[in-house]
């Protein structure tokens, strides 16, 4: 077993593994390559493969992620293994690959993600579970129906809008999103590489609502063939309350099954009871869960 830095040639194999470990999350081989082959700009990532008998057989990822304002924090995302090679020290090769790319970069305290079996793995290592993700799935045959707008308000999708007002509702929808950081630090950098510049994200389907010609809500699809991920969902503080982003999520959804998407998924908070709601009323039924993780580096 080696552990090395993660190459572009990797994404075949890398988005093979992460199916069959994470089959609900959706980023497709051209998405995963071009991570890799051009980091997030400002956040210091860096990706680690494992390797035994020149197979890929583990993965992780860590940044300090520029998103947020809290000083001293990282991230290390999708730690996993391929099953047949657990229990062999490869976690903790990755694990010690990730923290010791992110000591350098002045990171003193460390969020890392576990799925429920996987808890003690984390405990071992010094991580404490903090919140409660919850992954959901949808079929989309049937799909929801297009809804009607009320007057006054527009649904649009994202292509034909200038990228920078979608990122400012973005930024001010992600400031009250749970997190174990507050998420309100957002460049228009870092924004456009992970949303507007993505090689999945589905201009068309990826749906806006204006009020009076403002960007007041929207609802992100990045996909895969023909499954897809609800990247976020979200309103602008002003106009909370008025049903806009269920408005704008069946929209997107709509449009996306309209473009050949047979399956939905997404992620929650589990104490972001207005998004649980709203898909809960769309269908979505819970298939997995994870749990972030806190340590302190030392």
């Amino acid at each position: 077993m080696r552990i090395r830095v993660a190459r572009p040639d990797d994404a075949p194999a890398v988005v093979a593994l992460r199916a069959m470990v994470y089959p609900y999350l959706v980023r497709g081989v051209e998405s995963t390559r071009k991570m890799i082959t051009e980091p997030p700009p400002e956040d210091g990532w860096a990706a680690f493969v494992a390797e035994v008998d020149t197979q890929v057989v583990g993965w992780v990822s860590a940044q300090r992620p520029g998103w947020t304002s809290t000083p001293g924090f990282g991230d290390i995302a999708l730690l996993h293994v391929h099953p047949e090679h657990r229990r062999r020290g490869i976690g903790t090769a990755l694990l010690t690959a990730a923290t010791e790319h992110l000591t350098p970069l002045g990171v003193r305290q460390v969020r890392g993600w576990a799925q429920p079996d996987a808890l003690p793995f984390a405990r071992r290592h010094g991580f404490q579970p903090s919140r409660e993700l919850r992954y959901s799935a949808l079929s989309l045959d049937p799909a929801p129906a297009l809804p009607d707008p009320p007057p006054g308000v527009r649904l649009r999708p994202i292509a034909e809008l200038d990228p920078y007002l979608l990122y400012q509702a973005n930024a001010a929808a992600s400031v009250a999103e749970p997190s174990d950081v507050p998420i309100d630090a957002v460049s228009y950098a870092s924004w456009q590489y992970d949303v507007w510049e993505n090689l999945g994200l589905d201009k068309t389907a990826s749906t806006a609502v204006e009020v009076d010609g403002e960007v007041a809500a929207f609802s992100l699809v990045k996909r895969d063939g023909d499954r897809m991920w609800s990247d976020y969902t979200g309103t602008i503080p002003a106009y909370r309350g008025r049903g806009l982003a269920r408005l704008a999520k069946t929209a997107a959804l709509h449009r996306a099954a309209a473009g050949g998407v047979r399956v939905a998924y997404t992620s929650n908070d589990e104490a972001n009871a207005p998004m649980l709601a709203i898909n809960a009323r769309l269908g979505y039924r819970a298939v997995a869960a994870q749990w972030s993780c806190l340590a302190e580096l030392t």
